[in-house]
């Protein structure tokens, strides 16, 4: 009995060590397997440098710059993401030149903004490019942002999730939640592959911003004289015009007062009679104040 107690000791014994060894066997292989991927990513992650840069400069011409500016990010392989040219008035006056004309003085300022996406390593070159074309330069500077650990991230994120979706597919089943959780990696896993596409497509076009403006400019052009008193008659026709004008009003008022004549009958019929009562009335006053006098004398 002891000797088969002891014997199943030993077999325990033996398959406990077999079974460490395969499984501390395992994990090292999967450390391996997690190392080499590691360098793998870290390799294919590597020079992961984003590039942008701004100028901002005084021209001779803005729109000519403008012009040329396209042109040279065209030859270069870049394009342009966007641009505007904007005019501001400083100062405006109009002058008289003739009676039915002005000359319109105008000061105005003009400022362009361009936003290109250039060749990396032709980034260097287009900014000395633009340089020559300035007449000073205001302000130049360039940045760069090293995204090699982001798109290292990304990529083992989404290698893992590879994995996951695989081992998750093998024991879903059609009412099983996990089919759920499959999908969500799997458009975790579109999300970081997108995130370095864009990482990469910033990396080979890096992106300046160009801000340029010219001197003050004087503009003088000959506009319509827009103020209607100028195109009034001259003095003489004006004062025949108000006589012609005065005569007509006084017949107009002869003719409305024609129209009126009842009412002026009234009018007179009134006056009298108001005049003939103020007369009788003045009359019997003064046969009373006589009355009294003559009775007053001894």
């Amino acid at each position: 009995m002891k000797r088969n107690i002891i014997a199943i000791v030993i077999i325990a014994t033996i398959l406990g060590c077999d079974n460490a060894e395969k499984r501390y066997g395992s994990i090292a292989d999967t450390d391996q397997l997690s190392s080499d991927t590691v360098a793998a990513a870290d390799a294919a992650s590597a020079g992961k440098i984003i590039k942008t840069a701004d100028m901002q400069f005084r021209v001779k011409n803005v729109q000519n710059t403008k012009e040329q500016l396209s042109k040279t990010i065209n030859n270069q392989g870049g394009t342009v993401a966007e641009f505007s040219i904007q005019s501001t008035i400083l100062a405006t006056d109009k002058v008289k030149q003739s009676v039915d004309s002005l000359k319109e003085i105008t000061s105005y300022r003009t400022n362009g903004y361009l936003v290109a996406k250039i060749p990396s390593e032709k980034l260097d070159e287009f900014t000395n490019t633009i340089a020559k074309m300035a007449v000073f330069v205001d302000h130049q500077a360039m940045k760069m942002d090293d995204q090699s650990i982001a798109f290292l991230s990304n990529k083992m994120k989404a290698e893992n999730r590879v994995e996951a979706v695989a081992r998750i597919n093998k024991l879903a089943t059609k009412k099983s939640p996990n089919v759920e959780t499959a999908l969500l990696i799997k458009d975790d896993y579109v999300d970081k592959k997108i995130e370095n596409l864009l990482i990469d497509s910033r990396v080979k076009f890096s992106t300046i911003t160009l801000s340029f403006y010219q001197d003050n400019t004087i503009k003088t052009m000959v506009v319509a004289n827009d103020h209607i008193y100028d195109y009034r008659p001259a003095f003489g026709k004006r004062l025949w015009l108000g006589i012609v004008n005065g005569w007509t009003i006084f017949k107009e008022i002869i003719l409305a007062l024609a129209n009126l004549w009842m009412l002026i009958l009234v009018a007179f019929g009134l006056y009298f009679a108001i005049r003939y009562g103020i007369k009788k009335n003045n009359k019997a006053k003064d046969l009373a104040t006589r009355r009294l006098y003559e009775s007053e004398k001894p």
